[in-house]
C-alpha cells in the first residue's frame, strides 16, 4: 500500500470540547480504484479534494452506498473497534443490490487500521467522544450511459466527533412521504434513501420536530425507522421494535441493543407496530419510553410524538430503558466495561 503522509498535521487547528458531527476530518485518508475487472491502487494520502470528472455515473444515477462506524480510545490510549466485520459485510450488501462492485475484507480491513494507526492521535476520549468513520463507494466511470458503471472508487474518510443529539427529540409521523417501498433499497445504505428523504425533515422541522418517524408505503399504518436511526418503544415493562425487512435498514447498534436488553433481563419482542398502537398504549399511559439508535446518536431518547393533530408524550421520567442500555453500550464500546459478546476489535499498529 502507497502512503503519502502531511508535512503538517491540522489537529492542532480542531477544538476537540466542541465538535460539530461531522465537520472535521482528520489529515489522511484512504482510497482504492476498481478497474479493469479488479480493486487496485490502494494508498493513503492527505485529506483533500477529488479531481473527478463531471461525467462520472456517481453523479448521474446515483451509484453510491456508505457506512458508518466508530473507533473509540480507552484510558489506555488504547484504540477499538465495534463489530467492524458487521459493517465490511453491510456495506457489500448494500453495493450488491446497486449493481456495484463488492470491495474485498483484506481490503476493506488493511485500509481502516493502516488509515486509524496514522491518524490514531485523531481518536478523541471520553465524554461521549469517538472517531467517526465512513467508508463509501462511487462509481466513478466517465460516461452518461445509463447502466451498471465498470469503474468504482473505495474510501474512507475519518472525523472526530462529539454527542449527535444532546438533547430528547420530538419527532412526527409520516402519514404522506414514504423513505423506502417493498422490492427498493430500502435495506440499502445509499445515498439516495437519505436524499429523498431531507424535504419531508424539512417540513417537519418547519412544524417544530426534529425529525420523522417513516410508516409503510403502502397504508402508512406501521412504524419502521425515524430519520437515521432504528426506533425501538418501551410499552409498558417490555421493549418492542419493527423487524428488519426490505425496507428497514439491519442497524449494527439495533441489534447490539436487543442482545444487550435481553441480556439485562428486559423482555424485547421484534413485531410489526402500528400507529394505532402506539396511540392506544400513551392514552392508557403505557407508552412509557421510545428512543432511536443508530451508530452517530448511539441511544437518543424521544420526548414525544406528533401524529396528525395528537401529541404522544413519553411520561417515564427515572429508571429509563434507554439510559440503561445506551451506558451499558457505551461501557463495551470504550471498553470501560466487560464486552461478554466479543463485539470489540482492538486496532493493533505496526
Amino acid at each position: 500500500m502507497q502512503i503519502t503522509k502531511v508535512n503538517k498535521s491540522r489537529i492542532s487547528e480542531v477544538d476537540f470540547d466542541n465538535l460539530s458531527f461531522g465537520a472535521n476530518f482528520t489529515d489522511h485518508m484512504f482510497v482504492a480504484d476498481y478497474k479493469d475487472g479488479q480493486w487496485k491502487d490502494a494508498r493513503i494520502v492527505p485529506y483533500e479534494p477529488l479531481v473527478i470528472s463531471p461525467g462520472a455515473k456517481v453523479f448521474h444515477y446515483g451509484q453510491t452506498v456508505f457506512e458508518g462506524m466508530k473507533a473509540y480510545k480507552d484510558e489506555k490510549d488504547l484504540v477499538w473497534l465495534f463489530r467492524p466485520d458487521e459493517n465490511q459485510k453491510r456495506l457489500n450488501i448494500s453495493a450488491e443490490r446497486l449493481d456495484m462492485q463488492a470491495v474485498p475484507a483484506e481490503i476493506f480491513n488493511e485500509g481502516l487500521h493502516k488509515l486509524l494507526e496514522i491518524d490514531s492521535e485523531w481518536v478523541p476520549k471520553g465524554n461521549g467522544r469517538s472517531l467517526y468513520i465512513r467508508p463509501f463507494i462511487f462509481a466513478s466511470e466517465e460516461t452518461i450511459v445509463a447502466s451498471t458503471s465498470s469503474e468504482y472508487k473505495f474510501m474512507i474518510l475519518l472525523s472526530p466527533v462529539g454527542v449527535y443529539f444532546s438533547n430528547d427529540v420530538k419527532l412526527k409521523i409520516a402519514d404522506k412521504f414514504s423513505r423506502a417501498a417493498n422490492g427498493g433499497v430500502g435495506f440499502a445504505k445509499a445515498g439516495g434513501n437519505y436524499a429523498g428523504s431531507f424535504y419531508p425533515a424539512r417540513l417537519a422541522k418547519e412544524e417544530g420536530f426534529d425529525q420523522v418517524i417513516w410508516t409503510d408505503d403502502a397504508t402508512h399504518s406501521f412504524v419502521e425507522e425515524a430519520g437515521v436511526m432504528n426506533l425501538m418503544f418501551r410499552i409498558g415493562d417490555k421493549i418492542v421494535t419493527a423487524p428488519t425487512s426490505e425496507r428497514i435498514l439491519d442497524g449494527i447498534t439495533r441489534k447490539s441493543i436487543i442482545e444487550i436488553a435481553k441480556d439485562s433481563g428486559i423482555e424485547v419482542e421484534v413485531r410489526p407496530i402500528t400507529v394505532k398502537e402506539l396511540i392506544e398504549a400513551s392514552a392508557k399511559g403505557e407508552l412509557k419510553e421510545a428512543f432511536g439508535c443508530g451508530t452517530a446518536a448511539i441511544i437518543s431518547p424521544i420526548y414525544a410524538i406528533g401524529y396528525k393533530d395528537q401529541l404522544m408524550e413519553m411520561r417515564q421520567k427515572g429508571n429509563r430503558y434507554s439510559e440503561l442500555l445506551k451506558a451499558k453500550m457505551v461501557e463495551i464500546q470504550t471498553k470501560a466495561g466487560e464486552d461478554k459478546f466479543g463485539w470489540t476489535k482492538q486496532v493493533t499498529f505496526a
